[in-house]
């Protein structure tokens, strides 16, 4: 991936372990739950990444939600 990834600890609403953001110049922002474990911060920190890696923010992604959140998880 040639895209610099930005990472914050920050406290997300329940049951949201992180939120992605793509921004204007290529880049990405991630936002962590600050509330998880170190396990689960690597844990939704990859799944954040897979989403990055498999196009889920490109314009012409025709994927639906849940087909990009199986992907993320199963691909």
């Amino acid at each position: 991936m040639a895209e610099d990834v930005f990472v914050y600890f920050v406290k997300l609403p329940e049951g949201i372990d992180e939120c992605v953001t793509p921004c204007a110049d290529g880049n990405y922002t991630v936002y962590i739950d600050e509330r998880l474990t170190d396990e689960e911060r690597r844990q939704a920190y990859s799944h954040a990444l897979r989403h990055i890696r498999y196009g889920h923010f490109d314009a012409d992604c025709k994927l639906s939600v849940q087909e990009m959140e199986y992907e993320a998880h199963y691909g």
